[in-house]
């Protein structure tokens, strides 16, 4: 396959920005994901990069462009696909930075995700387009009846895939999800962690093929398999139409009226003790348990897309659990032991399914009683805030008990009331634009980072203690603020976190 070739696909809506002829040639290896402003150790010869440009900003913009062509060049790169979701469109630093270094540049549009282009690409490489491979009943008949009883008998993805590769004898195959879940396996399959598996579906070793059914890319699976000489890809190709046929019958996330009880559980003041109990034990979370509640917000495709991204977190926690969308995101109920770190684990392989997709999660803190939920909702809405407020480039879990400084505490606080309050406080140290202002305001810092020692904040600034106490006095009688006072200090020291 080569680079020109990733322009055939008009499904994909590759836009090719810039390319000599001859660079079009090249031959394609592989496919890699990253957002590394330096991901040259992570490369190999040949392959196309997909990148949501996550790491370029506009302070500094063109170093760090030409720094990331750079290393494409020296690891050899075929072609760079920049997603134009972050910053609306391939930003011009980056456009000169690939012409400059030889790597041919083609914007993904907003609304194609990574994982439809990494599809794409490994069918494209296998020569079927999409289209199973020659020999369409590659699975014996009495085969196929008994997969068809299988189904209209309800049967989950391990009993399919038993009784489809049982005939086979050892076959070692697997299902995952695009996060590196194991979904099931046949015996002798090699156990991966979630990360090596996901790494497995990113560079495509072996025979893998999606599954069908998926809502977001979140949920979707993957059939795989060492090699053809392991299961025949004819064999995987039926399969997967199988298990498709499975997720259609048994699709992904809550049902309608579960999430809406559990919705009314956590946000009303007073609920039902009798439909409280139930809705909980129907969803696994037994009474005398601690439970946490989680909010999630994903940069793009609202709710469900939050949603669909927590139930796959929370399914590698294995953790009881249940789901209910929220007018801004999605919130889960959980039964058991702290989920944070178990999230924390999960975020990195959730963000690399689409990292043109923003993912910020809040955890409360574990409440022994349904009647605390509604407040562990807003304990957890409040540390969404926080993880947007101190990560807002990139995807992060904060847990609710993760608040133990002022200035994580303030992370948590909209943007705009931060600014207010810092306005009113500072004055005129930050409305005026002056040499003077500027000068208090670093004064300011230092005086309240040493604790008010009047000492140490000469020393530090490189000024005589005279010097230090005619600054604070023009600090305040600019804010009308006494520095003496315990209460002041703490107002000023809140009103520089929030800047």
């Amino acid at each position: 396959m080569q680079v020109e070739h990733l322009l055939q696909d008009e499904d994909l809506g590759l836009r090719l920005l810039w390319a000599e002829e001859a660079l079009l040639r090249r031959e394609i290896s592989g496919l890699t994901a990253t957002d590394l402003e330096d991901p040259l150790r992570f490369l190999q010869p040949g392959e196309i990069v997909l990148s949501g440009l996550v790491w370029w900003t506009p302070d500094g913009g063109r170093r760090k462009a030409d720094q990331f062509a750079a290393s494409l060049r020296g690891a050899g790169t075929a072609a760079l696909l920049a997603g134009e979701e972050t910053h609306g469109a391939v930003p011009e630093d980056v456009l000169v930075a690939c012409r400059d270094h030889d790597i041919p540049l083609f914007a993904v549009p907003p609304d194609v995700s990574f994982r439809t282009i990494t599809d794409a690409f490994y069918l494209r490489q296998w020569g079927r387009l999409g289209r199973r491979p020659a020999g369409r009943n590659a699975l014996p008949a009495a085969v196929r009846g008994r997969l068809q009883q299988l189904l209209t008998a309800g049967a989950g993805p391990q009993e399919l895939l038993d009784a489809a590769l049982g005939p086979l004898g050892p076959a070692p195959c697997g299902i995952l999800t695009a996060s590196g879940r194991l979904v099931a396996r046949t015996p002798g399959t090699p156990v991966l962690t979630p990360r090596q598996a996901a790494e497995h579906l990113r560079t495509g070793t072996g025979l893998t093929v999606p599954v069908d059914g998926g809502g977001s890319v979140y949920d979707r699976w993957y059939l795989t398999a060492r090699d053809a000489a392991d299961v025949p890809p004819g064999v995987l190709y039926e399969l997967a139409d199988v298990l498709a046929e499975c997720r259609l019958q048994q699709p992904a996330g809550p049902a309608p009226e579960p999430a809406a009880a559990l919705l009314a559980l956590l946000t009303a003041a007073r609920p039902d003790p009798a439909a409280r109990t139930a809705l909980l034990t129907a969803g696994g979370l037994p009474e005398g348990e601690p439970r946490h509640v989680i909010a999630v917000r994903a940069g793009t495709g609202g709710p469900a897309t939050a949603g669909a991204a927590l139930a796959e977190a929370l399914a590698h926690h294995g953790a009881p659990h249940l789901v209910a969308p929220l007018g801004d995101g999605a919130a889960a109920v959980v039964s058991g032991p702290p989920p944070h770190p178990a999230l924390e684990a999960a975020w990195p392989l959730l963000h690399a399914c689409d990292p043109t997709t923003l993912l910020h999660a809040g955890v409360s803190a574990p409440t022994p009683d349904a009647e605390g939920l509604p407040g562990a909702l807003r304990q957890a809405r409040f540390a969404l805030d926080s993880a947007r407020g101190a990560s807002p480039d990139r995807s992060e879990v904060t847990g609710a008990e993760g608040f133990t400084t002022l200035a994580r505490l303030l992370t948590g606080v909209p943007a705009e009331v931060r600014e207010v309050f810092s306005t009113r406080v500072l004055g005129r140290l930050v409305t005026e634009e002056s040499a003077s202002a500027g000068m208090l305001l670093e004064t300011l810092e230092t005086f309240l980072a040493h604790n008010g020692s009047w000492t140490r904040t000469g020393e530090s600034l490189h000024l005589h203690v005279n010097t230090v106490h005619y600054r604070i006095q023009r600090i305040e009688s600019l804010t009308g603020l006494d520095l003496s006072r315990l209460d002041h200090r703490l107002d000023l020291r809140a009103a520089l976190l929030c800047r």
